[in-house]
């Protein structure tokens, strides 16, 4: 069966169950919990069938997303907040990244693109920090005293004006997927370049082992959310470019909610990268100890991917039994 002929064929069980998906919690009669059953199980194999023939068509995303609020719909409580943030954290997340691991990468490859060009332009010539740095930025570094003297740089103060500028960036990343991921891409490769320009020159006075270790405690995570953010954005941006057989605007809809559950997603992230830095990058410990925190945060990231990973199979599991 093409792909054509199999959304028109089944368009209808859709586009009824999306309707009782509305009705359920306003009306639980006994016939309409009876459709509502029937025509789940009806698109339960629909998704299977199109997860095997489209595997990487929109209209699979569209079934699994579907199958997932029917699915929470009929079998929560009433006590269904709670239950609902835990099925997001624990895995509903983490299946949203996993289905958008490429615009992610390539979030990643932007940043850093724009970090390497910079933190090679400084260290070839210091001078170039002051035209690639905001100017109240560039002027609250004193290069002469940070090579004098690198541990009385109040490095905490600098991280700490990062970290509200990445919490910026992850917004705006997100919100450029409306302008076809033009705004997504300057924003990713700018911000890389920002950092970049700061270790080179870190680098240049020999205190780049300083700088790191006052960095990447928090900007682990930190910038996993940056690029999460900038996945969203490069994906929303990538369907109103290639809208597929959708129009733009039902593009703009799927993927707008999709993205802004991934930014939601991204707020805990932020939070512990806050935590972080406020008590792990101001402390008095070694630097060693610095970056340990950071391998422990990286770590802890990827035990939460295999585990969500896990909870995800186990569900899908569930639904195909249905």
């Amino acid at each position: 069966m093409q792909l054509n002929q199999f959304i028109k064929q089944h368009r209808q069980d859709w586009e009824q169950l999306e309707k009782l998906i509305t009705q359920l919690p306003k009306k639980k009669t006994n016939e309409i919990i009876e459709e509502f059953q029937h025509t789940y199980q009806k698109v339960v194999r629909q998704l299977s069938y199109s997860q095997t023939y489209f595997p990487n068509e929109d209209v699979t995303n569209y079934l699994n997303e579907l199958v997932g609020k029917a699915h929470n719909v009929l079998y929560q409580s009433q006590h269904s907040s709670w239950k609902q943030a835990y099925h997001f954290f624990s895995s509903k997340f983490v299946g949203l990244l996993l289905e958008q691991w490429k615009a992610i990468i390539i979030a990643l490859l932007l940043f850093c693109f724009g970090g390497i060009a910079s933190f090679v332009a400084v260290v070839e010539n210091p001078a170039h920090l002051f035209g690639i740095l905001p100017e109240n930025m560039a002027q609250s570094f004193d290069p002469e005293s940070l090579g004098e003297e690198p541990s009385a740089v109040d490095a905490p103060v600098m991280s700490a004006e990062i970290m509200v500028n990445n919490m910026r960036v992850a917004i705006l990343a997100f919100a450029g997927g409306i302008t076809f991921g033009l705004l997504t891409v300057y924003v990713l490769i700018y911000n890389g370049i920002i950092v970049g320009a700061i270790a080179g020159l870190f680098w240049n006075y020999g205190s780049s082992y300083v700088f790191w270790a006052y960095i990447v405690p928090h900007g682990v995570i930190e910038l996993i959310a940056i690029f999460i953010a900038g996945g969203a954005g490069l994906l929303m941006g990538y369907k109103l470019f290639v809208p597929g057989n959708y129009s733009r605007g039902y593009q703009l809809k799927t993927q707008t909610v999709r993205s802004v559950q991934l930014l939601l997603g991204t707020i805990p992230l932020f939070v512990i990268a806050g935590i972080i830095e406020g008590f792990i990058t101001p402390a008095d410990i070694s630097l060693e100890m610095k970056y340990a925190v950071a391998c422990t945060t990286a770590i802890g990231l990827v035990a939460y991917m295999i585990i969500g990973h896990y909870l995800l199979r186990k569900r899908a599991l569930q639904h195909s039994t249905v």
